[in-house]
């Protein structure tokens, strides 16, 4: 009977709300739900149901805005495509009568922020050593204004644009974006971790600490030496793959790089769900794809304290104002990882090309990768780095595209592209100067320190000239 009752009236309450609602002009205010308290202004709101909010704000390009090939199986290079004639801004510059390089348009001359003396020198060297594949990208990192963007193809002269296509592994460069995951994750540069094996490969097995560890490196060390085991053992223990992810969208993985002439988007997958696969993708592993344009900026962002800024081809206007860029390091993480860059110049993987007699760059800071394809047989070799250290001037990115025989790999022709770029500087603009000290006589080469040293692929190094002349051929299949 209770029941019975009950029913009709709360069929007739609503009703009658809304005919009092009616008279008022307005809709009824229900008020407090049956059983619940007289909320107070500062009470929020009742949960009866989804409560709609503002936009999250996601961070760009952490998902890859195009399925990411597998470097095994289906390596990009291989899809290797030119940029159109009308695509190619440089090819269409022309020096006017001041010596600038410049682009004709319906307002008239647009001048180019490239150096055409850089520009000439950088391209007499790619052609000279008769390179398969291979570009190196100069800029100044303070206002990202390209100085040169340099190119030769031997294997196929047609192609153009190979600064900005993204269809090589980034290898060990990708170590820069997990060296600075793990400099947030609260390492210092200092952090040792002990390890055995993985020059040329890593396992599982090696990832397991082991008393057959019985060397120990700096995270410093670490970076400057390649060391595979290492890296791949602190981005299992201290990073997950969110963190990594968004590591390198900061770095602009993923993402749209503005720039003039079209530049590919560098992919970068990080695995979720394998643990190995993760840990190898922090090692430079992983499929991870790189434009040399990119090299150069990502390098540059530690050269600005963290900052990135964007490629610039034309020269600014008098009124335009330069961008205060994206802060995506914070300037102490910055700092900690030009330590670990400069490590693989002063005792790393780069230490024999800088210390090479009279062709010193002081200040140089850098990061090495080497990779390999099998079938058919592609020796990627990379440089990205900037000086001086502490007043940076030049960045640069180099990639080298070797076969089994080869004349230069990328350390080489990054040192150069460093050294160039500084020499082009007007009088004065390194303040303080930094004296150039090389050594007096080069360093012997020592097993396992050379360019090389914890890529995937041991490749030897041949030893190349202090200037571009004609040397004999190098193989990548037997020792020099």
């Amino acid at each position: 009977m209770t029941v019975s009752r009950v029913i009709p009236a709360t069929l007739l309450l609503p009703l009658l709300l809304l005919l009092v609602g009616a008279d008022e002009g307005g809709p009824p205010d229900p008020g407090p739900p049956p059983g619940a308290e007289a909320a107070s202004p500062d009470a929020g709101v009742p949960e009866v149901g989804p409560v709609e909010v503002g936009p999250v704000e996601v961070l760009p390009g952490l998902l890859p805005p195009a399925p990411v090939p597998s470097r095994e199986a289906d390596p990009p290079f291989g899809h290797l495509r030119s940029l159109s004639a009308k695509q190619d801004l440089l090819s269409r510059a022309k020096k006017n009568a001041a010596g600038r390089l410049v682009l004709a348009d319906k307002t008239g001359e647009v001048p180019l922020t490239i150096d055409p003396v850089l520009q000439g020198q950088l391209n007499a060297i790619l052609t000279q050593y008769q390179v398969p594949f291979g570009a190196v990208v100069v800029l100044e990192p303070a206002t990202g204004r390209v100085l040169a963007m340099a190119e030769h193809s031997q294997s196929r002269p047609d192609v153009r644009g190979l600064s900005t296509r993204a269809v090589f592994p980034a290898a060990s460069i990708f170590k820069i974006v997990t060296g600075a995951a793990l400099l947030e994750a609260g390492l210092t540069p200092e952090a040792e971790t002990c390890f055995h094996g993985g020059k040329r490969r890593i396992s599982s097995k090696l990832l397991e600490d082991s008393t057959s560890d019985g060397q120990c490196h700096s995270l410093a060390e670490a970076m400057g030496k390649s060391a595979n085991v290492i890296f791949a053992k602190l981005t299992q223990r201290h990073l997950s793959p969110e963190a990594l992810r968004r590591a390198a969208a900061r770095f602009h993985f993923n993402r749209e790089i503005d720039f003039p002439v079209p530049t590919d988007v560098s992919l970068a997958s990080v695995p979720e769900g394998d643990e190995f696969r993760f840990a190898q993708t922090g090692a430079g592993f992983g499929d991870v794809y790189l434009s040399p344009l990119h090299g150069a900026l990502l390098a540059s962002v530690a050269a600005n304290g963290g900052v990135w800024r964007e490629p610039v081809l034309f020269e600014p206007g008098e009124d335009t104002r330069a961008s205060a860029g994206e802060r995506v390091l914070s300037p102490e993480v910055a700092r900690g990882l030009t330590t670990m860059l400069e490590t693989t110049v002063t005792r790393g993987t780069a230490r024999r090309v800088f210390r090479e007699r009279g062709m010193g760059v002081p200040g140089a800071v850098g990061k090495t990768g080497t990779l390999a394809d099998n079938k058919p047989f592609r020796d990627y070799s990379w440089f990205v780095g900037f000086a001086p250290k502490d007043n940076p001037k030049v960045a640069v990115a180099a990639v080298l595209v070797n076969e089994p025989l080869w004349r230069i790999r990328a350390a080489w022709l990054g040192r150069e592209a460093m050294r160039l770029g500084l020499a082009r500087l007007p009088p004065g603009a390194l303040v303080p100067p930094v004296p150039s000290t090389p050594d007096a006589t080069p360093p012997a080469a020592v097993p396992g320190e050379d360019e090389v040293e914890g890529e995937e692929e041991h490749l030897p190094v041949a030893q190349t000239p202090a200037a571009p002349a004609p040397e004999p051929v190098r193989s990548a299949e037997s020792q020099p």
